[in-house]
């Protein structure tokens, strides 16, 4: 059975060559393994034999605000609901977190509107999120669908 779990150094690798195989097919941005590394603790993987088959992280940008991004699940393991539940582990330390808003910005948005996500103008989300997107090669014409998710108070 697989168990979903934070992310070690160990799998640093194995996320960025499946978050870059996706990017190759135009399905998400690519990651260099440099920011895998330094961001490694946001991510939480699901691994079978060892071997990582999904992954996603929870990135805190503000004190309201944090970004779920490089959602993926390999091949074989698609469509079982894995993606899903990396989702949800996400938004729950969001809220132990108390984060009221987290958002994506993704290519797959009818995913994200399955996992209660709500499609917003990009121009909605505060600048500070934009930092990132200054190193995207796709800059400033981004393509990508904002979506938000708001905790009930």
């Amino acid at each position: 059975m697989e168990i979903i779990e934070k992310a070690t150094i160990k799998d640093a690798t194995q996320i960025h060559r499946m978050v870059n195989k996706f990017a190759d097919q135009g399905k998400m941005l690519a990651r260099p393994l440099s920011e895998i590394y330094e961001n490694i603790r946001d991510f939480y993987v699901i691994r079978e034999q060892g071997r990582v088959i999904a992954c996603a992280a929870l990135h805190v940008i503000w004190e309201d605000l944090a970004e779920i991004k490089s959602v993926a699940v390999t091949g074989d393991y698609q469509k079982k609901g894995w993606g899903e539940k990396l989702v949800r582990v996400c938004l729950e330390e969001a809220a132990h977190l108390n984060i009221p808003k987290v958002f994506c910005l993704t290519y797959t948005p009818e995913f994200f509107s399955k996992c209660g996500f709500k499609i917003i103008d990009r121009e909605n989300l505060p600048q500070k999120i934009w930092g990132e997107c200054f190193k995207c090669p796709k800059f400033p014409d981004c393509d990508e669908t904002a979506l938000i998710y708001s905790f009930k108070n």
